[in-house]
């Protein structure tokens, strides 16, 4: 994956160096103005993948663009349903959910093409020191860039994701309680031209929309499945990747809300169907070049790729509630349906975790992680894919056998089954409070600790239609 340059999101002087918070930019709110911006949406993302933000005017925009602004913590403190922890230590009741401090990143800033006059800026959120707030999964990411850094490597990340449509309004899903939903599209017809020439104004609303908003799409098929898309963002340094993940999956729901349906990005949405996944392609780089390729070495595969195979392979087990993070993600480790379900590394193998590519190629030599699904938080799955990585590289970890063929389905080593399986390995993992921090670690296992007991309280359609005549 080769170096390139900067998305340009705005034109001219809306972003210009200055003094300021860590060496950020001002926003130029005038400049913005004379291009017809009228106001701002503005945010981050929580635990679970979500945009939490409002809109602000340009006059507060400016007041707060190097400064920062207070944000209520309770994004912190509630799960997706706004259902409040019982378990947090980070905020709850016992803090009286203050405002935390986020600071806004000028280079996320970007126009909203489907949104005319409005511009989205993305923050990070600090401590009351104004340290890396331990459950903002953005600063999580900026913590192991910079780790990579003081190593001498640059971090290239790029997204796939799969993800279903329906000729559902957000109010038909609510009417049918999610049941009996329409498919965009009928039948198994994975890579055909013919449906995707079918959808072609959704398909064309979604790369130019995609990419006046900053998210190149290199390529856009169907999947197999009914109604089911694959979508590949362009690869990025790891920062702007996440980024450009994360926001993809708001986007793509706006986008479709606009053409009268609805997308899932579930990792399984129903049992007789593929799962969705959300794969990650990745390298290190130095001094420009891939440190992932050595000419010398068998099969190109250099000390660097091996060492971070070799750590993704080691703490692939222990780091699964990061890459893993629903209930419903572990409905999708099934045989037969191209998720990886044990700790495996191959060359262009997709029955593999780890799956090699491009040997040979001192450009475009890279790893696509196949255990993420399209439910991951990128920024969370990115971090720990980056920091598995360079524990291995640090270590000097061993490279495990390569699997041929079938890496199957059973084995010592099996992924956990559960996400109270996976979040009990988080929790005992030294290697994840090292590179991640005991705060996050214990804060993430918290979160996961009160899904797993949230599904566990509920009475599922499966019981009723099991149970509720013949018992």
């Amino acid at each position: 994956m080769a170096k390139k340059e900067p998305v340009k999101r705005v034109k001219g002087r809306a972003r210009r160096r200055a003094k300021g918070d860590a060496g950020r930019a001002l926003i130029d709110v005038a400049a913005l103005a004379k291009q017809g911006v009228k106001r701002a949406k503005i945010g981050g993302f929580d635990l679970d993948g979500v945009l939490r933000g409002k809109y602000v005017s340009l006059a507060k925009l400016e007041s707060v663009s190097a400064s920062g602004f207070g944000f209520c913590d309770v994004i912190f403190g509630w799960d997706v349903a706004d259902v409040l922890y019982d378990n947090s230590k980070v905020t709850g009741w016992h803090t009286g959910y203050p405002d935390a401090h986020a600071v806004l990143d000028p280079s996320t800033l970007r126009v909203v093409p489907w949104e005319p006059g409005v511009v989205a800026l993305l923050a990070d959120f600090r401590d009351a020191d104004g340290g890396r707030h331990p459950a903002c999964p953005r600063s999580l990411l900026r913590s192991v860039i910079e780790r990579a850094q003081r190593a001498g490597f640059e971090a290239k990340f790029g997204a796939e994701f799969e993800f279903y449509f329906f000729r559902e309004t957000r109010d038909s899903l609510a009417d049918k309680a999610f049941r009996g939903l329409r498919p965009l599209d009928p039948g198994m017809f994975g890579y055909s031209w013919v449906r995707a020439g079918q959808d072609s104004e959704l398909m064309r609303d979604l790369m130019d929309g995609l990419a006046a908003f900053g998210i190149e799409i290199e390529g856009l098929h169907t999947e197999t499945g009914p109604g089911v898309y694959e979508a590949a963002i362009r690869y990025d340094d790891a920062l702007a990747a996440a980024d450009k993940a994360a926001l993809f999956k708001t986007a793509v729901k706006q986008i479709a809300h606009r053409h009268g349906i609805s997308v899932t990005f579930m990792a399984k949405w129903n049992a007789s169907l593929p799962g969705s996944s959300g794969h990650l392609h990745q390298s290190l780089w130095r001094d420009g070049k891939n440190a992932f390729f050595d000419p010398k070495a068998e099969r190109g595969m250099s000390r660097v790729m091996r060492g971070y195979i070799a750590g993704q392979m080691a703490l692939m087990r222990e780091l699964t509630a990061m890459y893993s993070p629903t209930i419903n993600s572990y409905k999708r480790y099934v045989p037969g349906v191209w998720a990886p379900i044990v700790p495996s590394w191959g060359v262009d193998n997709r029955t593999c975790a780890i799956r090699v590519l491009e040997l040979g190629n001192s450009k475009a030599q890279r790893i696509e992680y196949r255990q993420t699904a399209a439910d991951m938080n990128p920024y969370v799955a990115m971090a720990a894919c980056l920091g598995a990585g360079l524990h291995g590289v640090e270590h000097e970890l061993e490279l495990p056998a390569e699997t041929s063929g079938d890496a199957g389905s059973e084995g010592p080593d099996r992924l956990p089954r559960t996400l109270r399986e996976a979040a009990a390995l988080l929790s005992d993992s030294s290697a994840a409070k090292s590179l991640f921090g005991e705060e996050f670690v214990d804060h993430y296992v918290r979160t996961r600790d009160w899904e797993v007991r949230a599904f566990e309280r509920a009475v599922t359609d499966w019981e009723l239609e099991r149970y509720f005549e013949v018992i």
